[in-house]
């Protein structure tokens, strides 16, 4: 799995740690604990998940202490159970605690991601189809939830309006129809970019696939509408479904026989996976 860069990294952890840290500093910690005392700590999961961000937690005790040693006992990617210990910290006790909840907003919510994404994979593993990630993602944090959804086996999407063509529904609108928005799409698009266009019904399908994209987007179709699709479309272009994706429906979307199922959920609204920082004593 690729990592990311690490100025992407350095520059998240720094605009969280700035915005903790405020103009005076961690009060608390200066006004309660001695000058130079040292601490260890170690980081552990409390619920069951997949682990990811542990360069995110790694950088954000690296600046407050750059002595600090981590040691990660994992890899991203990892499966976590309740009690698991993730990695452990030696640092100046005061910069530990400075970068305390940093680190683990970070952690706790890219193994969020990781752990949505792996139970919609989990779920449609009978299947070729594979669970993809959309731009509904937190503003700054872009590069960090896509990575957490590799982590969970899911496979991203694009990344911004810069490095593939997504028709959708209001770019129809204003062109004229779906065959004419392809249609100027593949005149605009050099060779490597590719060209997708977003469809809510089969007619509409049909009219886009004489225009030959790319990619078809299937918005909001249920099963045996998908199932059709699927047949129409005789392999000429990959199929994405998208639309009321949820753990309860996906595999019958799978089912279905598309390429792709998207879902904004396993970013936007994924829930955090509980994971402390324990002082160890």
């Amino acid at each position: 799995m690729a990592e990311l860069a690490t100025i992407l990294i350095e520059d998240a952890v720094r605009g969280a740690l700035k915005e903790d840290l405020g103009r005076a500093g961690d009060i608390t910690s200066a006004a309660t604990i001695p000058q130079g005392r040292t601490a260890r700590a170690v980081l552990r999961a409390r619920s069951p998940g997949t682990l990811a961000g542990l360069a995110f937690a790694r950088e954000a005790f690296l600046q407050m202490d750059r002595k600090a040693h981590f040691e990660a006992r994992l890899e991203d990617g990892a499966r976590l159970e309740a009690g698991t210990e993730v990695a452990s910290i030696s640092a100046d006790a005061r910069a530990m605690l400075s970068a305390e909840r940093t680190a683990l907003n970070f952690l706790c919510h890219l193994c969020g991601v990781a752990s949505a994404t792996a139970a919609f994979a989990a779920a449609i593993a009978h299947t070729p189809a594979k669970i993809t990630c959309t731009r509904k993602t937190h503003p700054g944090l872009r590069a960090a939830q896509k990575y957490a959804v590799r982590c969970g086996g899911g496979s991203n999407h694009r990344f911004g309006l810069d490095d593939a063509i997504l028709i959708k529904d209001n770019h129809i609108a204003v062109a004229g129809g779906v065959g004419e928005a392809v249609r100027r799409a593949k005149a605009f698009a050099g060779h490597l970019v590719k060209v997708e266009v977003e469809v809510d019904t089969l007619a509409q399908l049909r009219e886009a696939l004489e225009a030959g994209p790319d990619v078809v987007l299937l918005d909001n179709m249920a099963p045996e509408r998908l199932a059709e699709a699927v047949s129409i479309n005789a392999g000429r272009a990959v199929l994405e479904a998208s639309g009321r994706v949820t753990l309860e429906t996906v595999a019958a979307i799978a089912e279905s026989g598309v390429d792709y199922i998207s879902s904004g959920w396993i970013t936007h609204s994924a829930p955090i996976l509980d994971l402390g920082l324990d002082i160890d004593i």
